[in-house]
């Protein structure tokens, strides 16, 4: 349970960031809590796309890996950005992902603060 805290924790982290430095990345909401709590359930979003979709995108696309030599990584974390702003939509969470390209830079900046805040976090294994 506490790695799940964890993780959401630091994907929310990592999400907020990219929403700060990309314009095409936005959250919206009445007042500071509600962006937090929308944050937050967009982080859960998040982690629930990588957890089920994620590992099976990576299997089907496995001989890109070997072409790209693990290029289209970059791909696939867009992509999984993307899902999570139409899955986002759907449940009326106010995030939105527009494009492609934004996509593309925000799962750049989403894994790397991501990595870094779970260095930085407690995990079950310390």
């Amino acid at each position: 349970m506490k790695n799940f805290v964890v993780k959401t924790i630091a994907n929310a982290a990592a999400l907020a960031v990219a929403i700060w430095l990309l314009k095409g990345i936005t959250l919206s909401g009445e007042n500071t809590a509600r962006k937090a709590v929308t944050l937050v359930l967009v982080a859960l979003v998040f982690g629930l796309v990588n957890f089920i979709v994620k590992p099976v995108v990576k299997l089907l696309s496995f001989p890109l890996f070997i072409l790209t030599l693990g290029l289209i990584t970059l791909v696939i974390n867009a992509l999984m950005l993307l899902l999570t702003s139409w899955a986002a939509g759907k449940l009326h969470l106010a995030f939105h992902v527009s494009g492609f390209w934004t996509a593309l830079v925000g799962g750049v900046i989403v894994s790397v603060v991501a990595w870094a805040m779970h260095m930085i976090l407690p995990d079950e294994e310390d």
